[in-house]
């Protein structure tokens, strides 16, 4: 299976099911010198475990993360990080007749089409137990991008059509309720939404934002390799997300051309800033030195207690409730997982760029 390997220069590859022993991650490319330890990637972990609240699936594993290599008395060395998280608490058992039937929404009739063979214990590596792996890594991308000044707040947008409203935005609610999202009024209402449909059998979608500041100017390529083209891409691979905007997004096409650019100005007279910034942080491919703007669009959990229609394998039509246990809404778990990703892609742009002009390579190698 090719598809498990992300980055150019930070480059991370991921393995493991969700009801195989453990999850893991390879990073490489990560610099020498970095203090790193599990205190540093363990409260990421924490952020997207299971288990947290009633809007999560009650599957209750630590996440403890080990790490195997790469660092040595506190620090890294430079060669490749490989990381560690062993599943503990899975149940096949629940899966078992799942084998037989193509749950709608999932994975299941695509592996088999393809590979003719499918792990349809909790999805195999389409399980959102990958993710994982992923935030492992992006916790290590977050601690070298915060030494350089790069920050991010990502939190729940919305969760079905109950969105923030940005007048009541307040940071630090983030952390202080299970959505996530950085007002109260609007988490009290999208929780008990949930709820409900929880009640109904069914369930939820929502979108994540991420604002991330400190980014300079000139970060990204043009044409094929494009900062905002690596960010869709990077959050497209994760599951459930089924669309992503940068900046206004779709709002763009219903604007004319004076109300979608960003004029130029000069802030304290020398340093080129923006006025607006409809744009997201991003011309042409390249960060502009604005806040970056992004946001991942999340579907609701295909598992539900609802009555659905589907094919078995014997090419029979027929209806499934799919018991187990299930998030209603994976939003909230997802914020970590949207934000991990980003700051891979950043900081591999970051990187990248180390060798975009002379000036560049001759203050690193001339003496």
């Amino acid at each position: 299976m090719a598809g498990s390997t992300y980055g150019t220069i930070f480059r991370i590859s991921t393995w493991g099911e969700s009801h195989g022993k453990a999850i893991g991650v390879v990073i490489d490319g990560c610099p020498a010198g970095l203090e790193l330890s599990e205190h540093d990637i363990q409260p990421f972990l924490n952020r997207r475990k299971p288990g947290q609240s009633v809007y999560t699936t009650p599957r209750n594993e630590d996440d403890a993360v080990e790490i195997l290599s790469g660092v040595f008395e506190g620090k890294t060395t430079g060669t490749p990080i490989s990381m560690i998280v062993y599943n503990k608490t899975q149940q096949s058992k629940d899966y078992s007749e799942i084998a037989t039937y193509y749950r709608p929404g999932h994975a299941d009739y695509t592996f088999d089409s393809k590979y003719g063979f499918r792990d349809y214990r909790g999805g195999g590596r389409s399980s959102g137990r990958e993710t994982i792996a992923r935030v492992a890594a992006g916790a290590v991308a977050v601690k070298i991008l915060n030494e350089l000044g790069i920050s991010f707040t990502t939190y729940t947008k919305s969760i079905g059509d109950i969105e923030i409203d940005y007048n009541n935005f307040n940071a630090e609610t983030i952390y202080k309720n299970a959505l996530y999202m950085p007002d109260e009024t609007a988490s009290e209402k999208a929780g008990e939404y949930i709820i409900k449909m929880t009640k109904e059998h069914n369930s939820v979608g929502g979108c994540v934002e991420a604002v991330i500041q400190g980014v300079p100017a000139g970060i990204g390529d043009t044409v094929f390799e494009k900062l905002d083209a690596n960010l869709a891409k990077a959050l497209m691979s994760i599951g459930a997300v089924k669309g992503i905007e940068i900046g206004d997004g779709i709002q763009v096409s219903k604007m004319t051309g004076s109300e979608n650019n960003d004029h130029f100005c000069l802030e304290n007279d020398k340093t080129v800033s923006k006025k607006s910034n409809h744009a997201g942080g991003i011309l042409g491919g390249m960060s502009d030195g604005s806040d970056i703007i992004i946001r991942a669009a999340f579907k609701a959990t295909p598992s539900i207690l609802k009555t659905q229609q589907t094919v078995n394998k014997n090419g029979e039509e027929i209806e499934i409730s799919i018991a187990g246990r299930h998030d209603p809404v994976v939003v909230p778990r997802a914020v970590v997982v949207v934000e991990a990703m980003a700051a891979i892609t950043i900081l591999d742009s970051l990187l990248l760029n180390m060798t975009a002009t002379m000036d560049s390579i001759n203050k690193f190698y001339k003496k």
